[in-house]
């Protein structure tokens, strides 16, 4: 028996900071950018005197870092021991192991234990893929002579090996650094493992959101117990509690977010405190989580673009500190900036939402204002509109952008007087001249912002000029669309089958 489960990267479209603290909202997409979990038996079958070993076999690997690890899990205690070197530990992996195990004691009844200690016997082997889109290949691009073109990108097979930025290796033991895209590659990496795990070993059926998408019944109790134990997993390797969006959307897809209270993960957090892992997560599952979550998506017909300046990425972390620090330090002011930036993200949300009604209400008006604003820049938008509700439509059109000019505006303030860069002056420049672009409705810094990447709304087809013209300023634009699908169960092993979907899905102009 095989499970294949995988879960979307993430871009925040609003609500950089403000998210971390309730009650502010975030928009968040998710991508169709997937990190894969693939769990199996290591063993055909158990011995039967295997039932005196307290521990079985864990082995995971990571094709694309060319790393496998080995490790023993306490049958009795559910925790994990590294046998093999412990350079390549992935901490995400094996708090994701530990949790999901610990969960189907902590749920399963008495008669199932049984199976579930033979399965848990025959040992685990897991392996984790992720989409090339949560790596940067910028380097790899440059060094063959290629331009930076999407095409350049597609043309890299799937699950490319990653290479490491080791220059300043000594002897091969310092940690080497991934260059990442800013996706949230540890949420998505973190949920699909978990999904995977539970999945086999019998604590929730994710069947059912996988035959047909578009019905996928969010509400079901069998993708919150996932969520439960993706996010406590997740905040354990990470050694803090963070706002969880990246977790929500991993496994929910697209929507609008409220961070859960932090006090519900303290229970995880305080499980050094001598109390068993499965009775943890028994007060996990039973806890009160508060997150708000409402769907949400693009409107019709406009493409989320993610491109790569290529000056290095930021640490989340460290911008995160200077912000929270700023708040404290002056208060008054702070609050001001917080609360004029949470009513610009509010106005977005709004129009955004106003568009995919009116696409519902008036679908030929509508479809025919965006075809005719992707080939002209906004300034033109007005320009000939007679009819009613071409009228409002543009008018929304302008008012969205307008919102997006003022949450970059905050936004930089707030990043002035907390000394960090969360619109650098060269993403500044950057963002101004997209914004500028036919058929651009949007452009930004998604999350906490700094060097790592930038997004755009185009409408219709005006997405591959974007493409183009970011090409010709030096950035990358990805691969990487809005997919408002969250965690899946997938009919096989990726590798097989990502070849020829590869290929059918780019279209060079």
């Amino acid at each position: 028996m095989e499970v294949v489960a995988s879960a979307p990267g993430k871009v925040l479209l609003t609500g950089g900071y403000l998210i971390l603290e309730r009650p502010n909202a975030g928009i968040v997409l998710s991508t169709n950018a997937r990190f894969y979990a693939i769990v199996k038996p290591i063993y055909e079958d158990f011995k039967p005197e295997s039932w005196a070993w307290a521990w079985t076999d864990v082995k995971l690997t990571s094709p694309q870092l060319s790393r496998e690890s080995m490790y023993k899990l306490s049958l009795k205690h559910l925790t994990l021991q590294c046998v093999s070197s412990s350079e390549s530990r992935n901490p995400f992996v094996e708090n994701a192991i530990q949790y999901a195990v610990a969960a189907a004691h902590a749920v399963l009844d008495k008669n199932k234990k049984d199976a579930l200690d033979k399965l848990l016997l025959q040992g685990l082997e897991i392996t984790i893929l992720g989409c090339n889109d949560f790596y940067s290949y910028r380097n790899q691009i440059e060094a063959r002579g290629l331009p930076l073109t999407p095409e350049a990108l597609a043309a890299l097979p799937p699950f490319t090996s990653i290479t490491f930025n080791a220059g300043e290796s000594n002897g091969g033991n310092c940690k080497p650094e991934v260059a990442k895209t800013g996706l949230g590659s540890s949420a998505a990496m973190t949920t699909a493992a978990v999904a995977a795990l539970l999945h086999y070993l019998g604590v929730v059926n994710l069947s059912a959101f996988s035959e047909d998408p578009h019905q996928q019944n969010k509400d079901s109790m069998d993708l919150d117990v996932v969520h439960m134990i993706a996010q406590s997993a997740h905040c354990v390797a990470q050694g803090k509690v963070g706002s969880g969006f990246d977790v929500s959307s991993a496994v929910y897809g697209s929507q609008r977010y409220v961070r859960f209270s932090p006090k519900v993960l303290s229970a995880a957090q305080a499980a050094v405190e001598g109390m068993s892992l499965e009775e943890v997560i028994g007060n996990i599952l039973n806890g009160e989580w508060d997150h708000e979550r409402t769907e949400f998506s693009l409107p019709p017909l406009m493409t989320l673009l993610l491109g790569e300046p290529g000056t290095g990425g930021s640490s989340t972390p460290s911008m995160v500190g200077a912000v929270k620090k700023w708040l404290k330090d002056d208060p008054e002011k702070s609050q001001e900036t917080w609360r004029k930036l949470a009513e610009a993200n509010s106005e977005l949300e709004t129009q955004l939402n106003m568009l995919s009604k009116l696409a519902k209400e008036h679908w030929d008006v509508y479809k025919c204002v965006i075809d005719s604003c992707s080939r002209l820049k906004p300034a033109k938008w007005m320009e000939g509109v007679a009819e009613p509700v071409k009228d409002e439509l543009v008018k929304v059109l302008l008012k969205a952008r307008e919102a997006m000019l003022g949450i970059r505006n905050h936004i930089r303030q707030m990043g002035q007087a907390a000394g960090i860069p969360i619109e650098p002056e060269s993403q500044t420049e950057l963002l101004d001249a997209t914004m500028n672009m036919e058929g651009v409705l949007l452009a930004g810094v998604p999350g906490a912002g700094g060097f790592d990447a930038i997004f755009a709304v185009a409408l219709g087809d005006s997405s591959s000029n974007v493409a183009n013209a970011w090409s010709s300023r030096n950035v990358l634009a990805l691969l990487v669309r809005e997919d408002p699908q969250g965690v899946s169960l997938e009919s096989g092993d990726p590798r097989s089958w990502e070849i020829t979907s590869a290929v059918s899905s780019i279209h060079i102009k």
